[in-house]
């Protein structure tokens, strides 16, 4: 058996060449990372400049901001980003929206269709959604092709903004800005939904609805007029419409009851009288 046998002076050489080589490797990967990084630097230099690309980036930073401002829950950016699929559905739409803008044929709607197998959020590639809406868990959530969504609008499961009818024109819900759509409410129809609306949870609303209003009920019915904005988490503070109908029934039914009750009385007094008037005049006569 052969061994390869070196002095100290050879082994301190191969040792240095080593060192050197590594040496030189590190500082190729630092050279390259740095000119990614300069090109990084470059290409958001650029984006920054561009009107288009810079209202993209706001609309995504509101999208991601406004996670904290309106759900408790959120603890952190890492949880936010993969954990959230509202937010994870927006971001499939801002590209699949894009795309769809630009004319591309079938990738925007397969991108939409891989984002509803993924969260459970059906958007269309069509629709028009402003900048920091929030869709609060978003299991069962379709919005139409024509569907147009304010801005800070906040969305809960189960939400269908629905069209009617096969015309291809605008035919899906307009909604106006600060809007909250309760869980399971169906808004259907080309119908305009106002500024700081709230739609209660399970409402179907098929008409119009003004500015600064609360609707609930099926079919959908405005049960509150205010210019007061809403408080966005107070989504189940909301008037039971039909028991307010049921209970004035009850005030109506007690009411007439009431007069009932004084027609009688009154009626019973007249016959009295009328009796006693007929008795004394019996017997007058009989004494006459």
């Amino acid at each position: 058996m052969n061994y390869l046998i070196l002095d100290p002076y050879q082994s301190q050489n191969l040792y240095l060449n080593k060192i050197s080589f590594d040496f030189g490797k590190r500082g190729e990967v630092i050279a390259l990372v740095d000119k990614l990084t300069e090109k990084v630097k470059i290409g958001i230099d650029l984006l920054w400049r561009n009107k288009d690309a810079r209202s993209v980036l706001h609309t995504l930073i509101a999208d991601f901001r406004i996670i904290f401002e309106r759900d408790p829950a959120a603890r952190n950016w890492l949880e936010v980003l993969f954990c959230y699929p509202g937010l994870q559905a927006l971001l499939f739409h801002r590209l699949a929206h894009w795309l769809y803008s630009i004319g591309i044929p079938l990738i925007p709607r397969l991108i939409s269709h891989f984002s509803r197998f993924i969260t459970g959020i059906e958007i269309h590639p069509g629709a028009t959604i402003g900048y920091g809406v929030f869709i609060d868990h978003g299991m069962g959530v379709v919005i139409g092709e024509t569907a147009i969504i304010g801005d800070y609008t906040l969305i809960y499961q189960g939400v269908t903004l629905g069209g009617t009818g096969k015309e291809s024109a605008k035919r899906h819900p307009t909604v106006g800005e600060n809007v909250v759509v309760g869980a399971g409410a169906k808004v259907l129809g080309n119908i305009l939904i106002g500024n700081n609306v709230r739609i209660g949870a399970g409402s179907v609303v098929l008409r119009d609805i003004p500015s600064d209003c609360t609707v609930v009920g099926v079919p959908g019915r405005i049960i509150y007029r205010s210019g007061v904005r809403v408080n966005f988490l107070e989504h189940n503070n909301l008037p039971d419409s039909e028991a307010q109908v049921i209970r004035a029934l009850f005030d109506r039914i007690e009411l007439l009851e009431e007069q009932i009750q004084n027609l009688r009385h009154i009626q019973n007094t007249e016959a009295l009288n009328s009796d006693t008037f007929i008795q004394n005049a019996t017997t007058i006569s009989t004494n006459s």
